[in-house]
């Protein structure tokens, strides 16, 4: 294992140096200590490679990320895993607003709670928060699962396209066009499936599903007071 002390060297020779690892690297294993919360650590990474990042980080860690697999020990701030293409992203303790914005493949987990917006505009990705999530998660989903073992807040999945949204505990207003539906016994297999890739421990036979009621698809003017 490749440790990486950022008390000492900057975040730039990090993210420089992992980089430019070859895609036959024998570098796989790397460990981050005294991150400090310093911002955008282990972005843009393109190789299978696993970073342990040991304390709380700021903003965009493990942004873009393709293939790698990126554990946070601590808390971390917004933007977790924006944009994310593929690998897994982990946080041991509670991030900020939009997890895994944008999101196209890959799973992010929150083993604490998430702020607001998680999964804005997500695109394909898989997220599962052990805690509860702000407002605005999920604004705007177009494809992917968000699940929240926990609460949601207030205007969960407005505008949401086909993205879908388990929840186990409790929720506040939907937002615009998003609507409960119902749970079969094939939803519950996805979702047990989901939980136990994530590492997270929960009944999925107590979550409820949320989509998209498909109204806000074209403008009709009876619904124009939703827009």
């Amino acid at each position: 294992m490749i440790e990486f002390d950022l008390a000492e060297t900057p975040i730039r020779e990090l993210n420089g140096r992992l980089h430019k690892l070859p895609p036959d690297t024998n570098e796989r294993a790397w460990r981050v200590v005294n991150p400090r919360g310093a911002h955008s650590v282990a972005v843009g990474l393109t190789q299978p490679i696993e970073v342990r990042i040991e304390g709380h980080v700021g903003y965009y860690c493990a942004g873009m990320n393709k293939e790698a697999t990126v554990v946070i020990d601590g808390q971390c701030g917004w933007g977790l895993a924006e944009n994310i293409m593929s690998g897994v992203v982990r946080v041991t303790g509670n991030a900020s607003q939009g997890v895994a914005a944008t999101g196209r493949g890959g799973l992010v987990v929150v083993e604490g709670d998430a702020g607001a917006r998680c999964g804005v505009s997500m695109k394909g990705v898989d997220i599962v928060v052990a805690g509860s999530v702000g407002h605005m998660s999920a604004f705007m989903a177009q494809r992917g699962r968000l699940v929240v073992c926990g609460d949601a807040g207030d205007d969960l999945g407005d505008s949401i396209y086909e993205a879908a949204i388990y929840v186990g505990g409790k929720t506040g207003r939907l937002g615009a066009d998003c609507v409960e539906k119902e749970m079969t016994a094939q939803h519950v297999a996805d979702l047990r499936a989901l939980l136990d890739r994530a590492g997270i421990e929960a009944d999925p036979a107590k979550f409820r599903r949320f989509g998209s009621a498909r109204k806000l698809y074209h403008f009709d003017v009876d619904h124009a007071d939703s827009y």
